[in-house]
This record gives structure tokens, sequence and C-alpha cells, in this order.
């Protein structure tokens, strides 16, 4: 029997998604190989290389490596980036990025955002010979430590390509996803939070004074608010569902100290979709420009979309497009174009493919 859910998601709304998941892998496993048969622990055999982009190229950190962290009957699952990498390459545009590889993320980088003790804990799981739950939700196993210091040192690395004008802005499609994570704890299937280190990262190697973060995953990234709480240099906006996991992120949450103001939350009723969702974007947009960011993150979870039952929300791929389109619109007037996209949620194997396509596609537009 899969294990219950306790929190994140209400479990017949799991148990149904994972169902769906097993018949959609049993699909692309079925397929004849193809475009799909890239070797991507090779990512020099299917595109170019950092060091070797253009100025207005897009970055993509995917490594082979992030799929050993699996449980099958879980939905956060290593097929989730499989459907990614199918579609991207189906979209015929994996051959248009620029592979951008995966370093283990630095012990510095790590306690930028967590304390020695969770980190200590998270790597003992590497020790256990069966699946360790670190709450509920969360699991991690033998290959997890890896996986995870990789996800988090992939985002720094998407960063320092950044930085280094190799490329203009990067996708990362990496796992475990991490916009849960607090500095002393694992939660909501994520275990370091990729997308805070990699902003603490860019604040500490490369001196990029203000920083902003939009988060769309459809639960509200609990661990990147309470690291910014009081950062005045670094504004976090979410759009999200509510009420929903983890019952955060209203909207008088808006940050302390240094920090007041900026933090900003934009809680959507279920149901909601693009028209709403928009509307909150660009309300957001407006905050973030009067902050004047350097640098742009995005938390791209995509299961707010209509098919994903772990959500209410009902956008769709095109929202995602257009939504991308608004914020690279932001970072090429105040941010020099520099956004890097972190993988958060999305758990219908279908449509997470359908949403890196379009996020991924709106990246590359010129």
């Amino acid at each position: 029997m899969p294990r219950v859910l306790t929190s994140y998601g209400a479990s017949l709304g799991w148990l149904l998604a994972c169902a769906i998941g097993i018949g959609l892998v049993a699909a692309w496993c079925a397929r004849p190989l193809g475009l799909c048969a890239v070797a991507a622990s090779d990512p020099a055999a299917s595109g170019a290389t950092a060091g070797k982009g253009a100025p207005m190229a897009v970055g993509l950190v995917w490594d082979e490596r992030f799929l050993a962290h699996d449980a099958p009957s879980h939905v956060e699952k290593a097929a989730r980036l499989t459907s990614i990498r199918c579609a991207l390459q189906e979209a015929h545009l994996w051959d248009r990025l620029v592979q951008i590889a995966a370093v283990p993320a630095a012990e510095s980088d790590l306690l930028r955002v967590h304390s020695p003790e969770h980190i200590l804990r998270v790597q003992r799981t590497a020790e256990s010979a069966q699946t360790v739950w670190l709450d509920g939700d969360t699991y991690a196993g033998k290959a997890s430590w890896e996986a995870a210091r990789l996800a988090a040192g992939g985002a720094c690395a998407a960063v320092d390509a950044v930085m280094r004008g190799d490329v203009r802005s990067a996708f990362c499609a990496l796992r475990p996803p991490g916009h849960h994570a607090s500095r002393d704890k694992a939660a909501g299937f994520c275990l370091f939070n990729n997308v805070a280190i990699a902003a603490r990262h860019a604040q500490a190697v490369h001196g990029v004074p203000r920083i902003v973060i939009f988060d769309w995953d459809v639960h509200h990234g609990n661990g990147t608010q309470d690291t910014f709480y009081r950062d005045g240099h670094i504004m976090y906006i979410s759009i999200h569902q509510s009420p929903l996991y983890p019952r955060t992120g209203s909207a008088e949450e808006t940050g302390e100290g240094p920090g007041a103001g900026r933090i900003r939350n934009f809680p959507l009723a279920p149901g909601s979709g693009e028209k709403e969702f928009l509307a909150a974007l660009d309300e957001g947009l407006k905050l973030a420009e009067a902050f004047r960011p350097e640098f742009v993150f995005i938390s791209c979870g995509f299961d707010a979309h209509k098919d994903d039952t772990l959500g209410g929300l009902k956008l769709t791929e095109h929202t995602y497009a257009e939504a991308t389109r608004r914020v690279r619109s932001l970072a090429d007037r105040a941010a020099h174009g520099r956004i890097v996209s972190v993988l958060e949620g999305g758990y219908n194997l279908d449509a997470i493919g359908r949403c890196a396509v379009a996020h991924v596609s709106a990246l590359l537009d010129p």
C-alpha cells in the first residue's frame, strides 16, 4: 500500500494522482525510442554546454542523478523529470538549451539557509537501507542526500552561468523540490530549499544587492518565506491556493524588521483560473518593479494546472507561458534579463511536461 499523505494533500487525491501517474509512466515507457532516448547523463550529447552559450541563450539544469531519489508509489517521483525531458525533446526545445552541469552544493551554500543539524539529518539518510520518512509526507533514501545536494548545487550553478553571461536565463528541472524546507526541517516533499540557497548564493558570491522570488506553486512556499522574512534585500511574492497545505501565506504576512513589506502573498480561492492568477501576478510585478531587483527567481510549480489533483486552481499551459513572458519583461527592464527558474511541484505527468514546454518556450522567445 502506498504511504498515506498526512498533510500535503487529501489521500484520495493522492491515490488518484498515483493511479493516473502509473498509467502515464506506462504510456511513456511503451512508446518507441526516439527523441526521449538522449543520454541525459551526458549533457554535451544533447545541446550546448555552459561556457559556449550566447547572450540570449537559455540554460537547463538536468541530471540523471536527480532520478535516484525515488519512491514510485509517491507523487513526488522520478517520472516527473523524465516527463519533462521527453516533452522538451519532442517539442524540439532540448537541443536549443545550454546544458548547465549540476554540482553538489558546497557546505557553505547549505549553511546560509539550513542549520547544521538539519543538514546532518538529511546526510544520515544515505546510511539507511530503507526509506526514511522525515515527516508524514517527505521521504529520503540512500540516494536522496546526493540528489538533494545536486539540486541545490544545480540551482547555484545556474546562478553562476547567468552571472558569467553564459546564458541570459535558466530553467532548473531538478528534484527533490525545495520551497517548503525551512532552516531546521524537511517538509512537503522538500529536503533543502533550492531557490533560497540559490538566492543566498547570488547575494554572497556575486554581490547581487536586490533579488525578487516569484513563487507560483499551488502551495505556499512557507520555507522560502521564513528564510527571508526579515531580509530587506530579497522580496518574496507568492501566488497560491488558500486554504491548502501548508496553511500559511495570508495577505497579512508581509515581513518584519528590515524585511517589512518584502513578503507579499496573493492567496487565491479554489477554482480560480487564469484571470485571477494573472491579475495577482500583475500586482506582484508592480511591487517588484518598485523594488528594482537585479536578479529574478521563479519557484516554478506546475501543480496549479487544472489537471493536477493536488490543488484546485484552474491554470493552463497558456497561463504559465503568459506568466513567464510577464516576468521576463520585468527582468529585461530591471535585471538585465537575469532569471533562474527552479522546479517545485507538478504531479500530473502529462500536464507537467506540457507546462514545462510552455514555460521554456516563453523563456526562449526572442
